[in-house]
């Protein structure tokens, strides 16, 4: 319990960026209304889009479907779903557009690097997916990983094609994957997630 509040609050950072959840709507609507006058004080704004407040409190144990709001936060979507056991638990997957970004990313750089050697373009997608899997490598996430690493087996595939006359299909691309080895997400390895119980949050 925190002074002047009816209900249990928390606050996670990560840089200048913050979620705050609280138990009390209540809680939340104060703070919401406080936190421009105490930024202002020390000369700060906040972002107008991107502080809100989303109700996200867990469902009843009857519903089958969550129903109570989602929420992004360094690009990930936060959301309410069952466990194998049946228990409500908030989960994480990658962010709709940061997936989208991430993948034209990798496909333009893919594009402008085409006609380098394949042992440079091997080690290079290595490190990207590698890091790709390190961030949003955590549990229930394992799906985005699959299809980033597929997408990326197409796009090279597509623009190693645009480089030469001599067209390879899928057969004669899996002995190319063969030899540069990318890595493919291992689902033993995904960090594991913290759950939080709270009823909204305020960014």
């Amino acid at each position: 319990m925190v002074p002047r509040m009816k209900g249990r609050c928390f606050i996670v950072r990560f840089a200048d960026d913050f979620i705050v959840g609280f138990e009390s709507k209540t809680d939340a609507e104060r703070f919401m209304n406080v936190l421009p006058k105490r930024f202002e004080k020390y000369g700060l704004k906040i972002h107008p889009d991107k502080t809100k407040i989303v109700m996200f409190g867990r469902p009843p144990k009857t519903a089958k479907k969550s129903g109570k709001g989602t929420f992004d936060f360094l690009g990930f979507t936060h959301y309410w779903s069952k466990s194998h056991k049946g228990f409500w638990a908030i989960k994480r997957k990658t962010r709709r557009k940061s997936a989208a970004r991430a993948r034209q990313e990798l496909s333009k750089w893919i594009r402008e690097n085409m006609h380098k050697s394949l042992e440079y373009l091997s080690i290079k997608l290595r490190q990207k997916l590698q890091g790709y899997y390190n961030y949003y490598g955590v549990r229930c996430n394992s799906k985005d990983l699959r299809l980033m690493y597929r997408f990326t087996e197409r796009a090279l595939k597509y623009w190693l094609n645009r480089r030469s006359d001599k067209k390879k299909n899928w057969d004669m691309f899996r002995k190319i994957l063969d030899k540069i080895r990318l890595p493919k997400p291992i689902r033993s390895r995904m960090r594991s997630l913290s759950c939080v119980y709270s009823a909204c949050y305020v960014k």
